[in-house]
């Protein structure tokens, strides 16, 4: 099968034949049709976490396709059937997070296109139990995207304390960013947007945003504070400290932090005001197989829609650079024939 490799950390990804895998008991083996680009892939590729994956890799954790072969013991998937593989590969099914409904916090978890091999190629095999089908009425190219942006947004916006008529704050308008816009807003809050970038926040308008500031022009935390009084709740997607910080200043009294981009660097939080201010500060990974169905269905229902661009697997390399020096606006989605 053809795939794109990684040999090298901060090398450019090679277009080669890898062996086709060979499913077990329990597996299904999925014909990839399409995958998003997240900005994680890119982080893995540049070694900028300590989280690194085994070389050589394939990466990708937004692959979805086609069921092309199903292993002894599977009985929830049959061939043909239109299925993604998520961040989350696999999880114990045995430990504390796993038996109350938080599977992605299981310490035994494998992840897709990380500790095993992903979806930038043609084929990929995953356990049957974790793979998630796609609604009948959406399309792959649209589905890929919420198997990793779409289903983050979602679990951030699902677990951030507000309330439908509340204002919230989604700080970085990217790949997850306009996707969380609209989930917020087919959620019922009030949304102000935050990016660098004018084209981003005339996208975050045209998605539903009720306000929007350009952190390059204005202090957003000030400007949230005196307009609105504050947010009840503020996403930070963006991949800056000064952005989380922000985001933190710009909580009204009692809000909330979900902190979901991964900069290479500290987040400080000022005790003081945590504790005075009784704020609240989350992280929030992914979300579990419950949240993606949920999520999917949003999609489904034409309530979320990504802002997609089209591009063949051979242009990687391409994506890769264009997302470095963020001139994506949505997400790229890389097609295989």
């Amino acid at each position: 099968m053809k795939a794109a490799v990684l040999k090298g950390f901060k090398e450019k990804l090679e277009i080669q034949e890898m062996p086709t895998p060979e499913i077990g008991y329990g597996e299904v083996l999925v014909r990839i049709k399409a995958c998003g680009v997240c900005h994680s892939d890119l982080h893995l590729a540049r070694s900028d976490w300590s989280l690194k994956p085994k070389l050589p890799a394939i990466l990708g954790h937004e692959g979805v396709g086609v069921v092309e072969a199903v292993g002894p013991g599977v009985t929830s998937l049959k061939v043909g059937d239109r299925v993604g593989i998520p961040w989350l590969y696999s999880a114990c099914g045995e430990c504390e997070y796993c038996l109350t409904g938080q599977e992605t916090l299981c310490p035994h978890q494998l992840n897709t296109g990380y500790s095993v091999h992903g979806c930038f190629a043609e084929y990929c095999k995953a356990p049957a139990a974790y793979v998630v089908k796609i609604p009948d009425n959406l399309g792959f190219e649209q589905a890929a995207p919420i198997f990793c942006a779409g289903v983050t947004s979602y679990k951030a916006l699902k677990i951030c304390g507000a309330k439908p008529g509340d204002w919230v704050a989604i700080y970085g308008i990217g790949g997850l960013g306009h996707v969380a816009v609209q989930y917020a807003k087919a959620m019922g809050y009030h949304v102000v947007a935050v990016d660098i970038v004018d084209e981003k926040l005339e996208l975050s308008t045209k998605l539903g945003a009720d306000a929007t500031i350009n952190g390059a022009k204005v202090d957003p935390a000030q400007e949230i504070q005196e307009r609105f009084g504050g947010v009840q709740a503020a996403i930070s997607v963006a991949v800056t400290r000064k952005a989380f910080d922000q985001a933190y200043r710009s909580l009204k009294r009692g809000g909330t932090l979900v902190v979901v981009g991964l900069p290479n660097e500290e987040l400080p939080l000022p005790i003081f005001d945590t504790v005075l201010n009784g704020v609240t500060v989350k992280g929030s990974i992914v979300g579990t197989r419950k949240d993606l169905q949920e999520a999917l269905e949003f999609a489904a229902q034409g309530k979320v829609k990504v802002n997609i661009e089209t591009q063949p697997l051979e242009k990687i390399n391409e994506v890769f650079e264009r997302l470095e020096k963020g001139q994506i606006n949505g997400r790229v989605v890389l097609t295989l024939a």
